[in-house]
């Protein structure tokens, strides 16, 4: 299993005094490496970088922006670091650069949620009975990653799916300096207030997207909230349908499907 997710709650404390809770799934390929070191750190420079910059008033969203990019920043520099450290230990020159992981965070407050995005995981929040997307999958071929891709040298190959130099599925991870510059560790962040009729937010790697649609994905958990099940039973039933519906479709091979969901 290359993937990991982290729930921190109460993490982190604004100049104001609002106290944020931390979710994070990470979707790591070429082994778990920088998966569970997205796991292990991914909250606590993300804290770091809220002392660092706050005091703020509460509306400026725009602060939230810079601290994750930052912070995902930061992580992917750390990742670099200890990669070539590996090398120098012994381990064959370049075989840890393939390895990378995506990261979807959100951080949850009060009043408000954000969302930072990188990689082809997806967030998808239930308000009011619809299905509302806080995040954008990074897939090679959405066209303005495709354009930043080939602007930036690389090229996208299609070769069952489409591939950041015929190799990779996501266009933005943490990790992966060998498709560097083509693959950035730049999250898209996304701050949503929070209304009365939000019922819950679902966090998931692309194995459960693939399968299941973002409203499918919303009325199941919201029938198993409403028939008391808490919301780990909805989690495991949401992998369970996945996995069904993927072994129907590709009997060659089985997803992983990474999730945390919270219930307010």
């Amino acid at each position: 299993m290359e993937d990991a997710v982290k729930v921190q709650l109460a993490f982190t404390r604004t100049g104001r005094g609002h106290t944020y809770d931390f979710y994070a799934v990470y979707n790591g390929h070429g082994g778990s490496q920088v998966a569970l070191e997205c796991r292990d750190r991914m909250h606590l420079i993300v804290a770091e970088e809220v002392v660092r910059r706050w005091p703020m008033t509460e509306s400026e969203s725009g602060c939230w922006e810079d601290t994750m990019v930052e912070s995902f920043k930061r992580l992917d520099v750390e990742v670099s670091a200890d990669q070539e450290l590996t090398m120098h230990d012994g381990v064959e020159p370049g075989l840890n650069k393939t390895v990378g992981s995506t990261a979807l965070v959100a951080v949850v407050g009060e009043k408000r949620i954000i969302v930072a995005n990188c990689g082809v995981s997806r967030a998808v929040l239930s308000r009011g009975g619809s299905a509302v997307t806080l995040s954008s999958d990074h897939k090679p071929n959405r066209p303005d990653e495709l354009q930043r891709i080939e602007e930036a040298g690389g090229k996208v190959i299609e070769s069952d799916g489409y591939r950041v130099g015929g190799v990779l599925t996501t266009s933005r991870s943490i990790g992966d300096h060998n498709l560097k510059p083509s693959v950035i560790c730049e999250p898209e962040v996304t701050t949503m207030e929070r209304l009365e009729e939000d019922e819950f937010l679902i966090l998931a790697s692309d194995g459960l997207w693939d399968v299941i649609s973002n409203e499918m994905a919303c009325v199941i958990v919201r029938n198993c909230l409403s028939a008391g099940l808490k919301p780990d039973d909805a989690a495991s039933l949401l992998t369970r349908i996945a996995i069904s519906r993927d072994k129907q479709a590709h009997s060659s091979f089985a997803i992983k499907s990474n999730h945390t969901l919270f219930q307010e």
